[in-house]
């Protein structure tokens, strides 16, 4: 089996369809990528995630999120063993007022 340098490229097209693929950068926008694939990603986007930074370094990533949709957020947590409380995301809708729902 050849080694294959990883790339953007290699991601589902949907993840970053908003974005020219060509610029982005796995160093600068790595918050950007691993929110996405977190997110909307499929199994095979993930397994591309995880090859390219490791499932800690995603934990470290995400935890400085400002926004983490709650299923994403529990299975991070989950894979992690990090405490949901120590997630930026959590912290910040913790301290935002819910509205009634009617």
């Amino acid at each position: 089996m050849e080694n294959k340098t990883i790339t953007i490229a290699d991601f589902s097209p949907h993840l970053f369809w908003d974005v020219d693929r060509n610029k982005l950068d796995w160093e600068k926008n790595k918050a950007q990528i691993v929110k996405r694939v977190l997110e909307y990603g499929l199994i095979l986007d993930w397994n591309i995630l995880q090859q390219q930074y490791g499932i800690n370094k995603i934990g470290e990533i995400c935890k400085e999120l400002r926004s983490l949709d709650e299923k994403s957020l529990g299975f991070i947590s989950l894979l992690t063993g990090i405490p949901k409380e120590s997630f930026r995301c959590y912290i910040l809708k913790q301290s935002i007022p819910q509205h009634w729902n009617s």
